[in-house]
């Protein structure tokens, strides 16, 4: 995988007890790392949800590796693998900056209208998510 790459320190509220990244935690991150993906892209997500258009979590498959710790600093990349109709597939990987691996997922988004019913994703959007930026 070679995408974006997103950076994240560990602080004490996104761990456990034991110092460990409370595991819902890298869905915070990756929705982050997905902002910056498409912000840098061009996209504009304020304009969209303006316009009534929005990028919602359709699926969601993370498989934990390694605990990430307090006090590690994360490098979240984010590469588009797919885009359908209606849909953006986007894989995420986490590792740390000393590079021990600790997640991986697959996230999809889907395209909807303010109604929540999907809509087909502009030309504009797909041609600036294909371009590697």
């Amino acid at each position: 995988m070679t995408g974006d790459v997103f950076r994240v320190r560990v602080y004490y509220e996104d761990t456990d007890c034991g110092g460990v990244v409370y595991y819902a935690n890298y869905l915070r991150y990756f929705e982050r790392a997905r902002t910056e993906l498409l912000e840098s892209r061009g996209v504009d997500l304020k304009r969209l949800m303006e316009e009534g258009i929005f990028f919602v979590v359709a699926e969601a498959s993370l498989k934990y590796r390694a605990p990430g710790r307090y006090g590690d600093i994360l490098l979240i990349e984010t590469v588009v693998d797919r885009i359908g109709p209606a849909s953006i597939t986007v894989g995420h990987r986490v590792v740390t900056s000393e590079g021990a691996h600790l997640v991986d997922a697959v996230v999809k988004l889907g395209c909807v209208g303010r109604d929540m019913k999907p809509l087909k994703i502009g030309h504009d959007i797909m041609k600036k998510l294909t371009v590697e930026g």
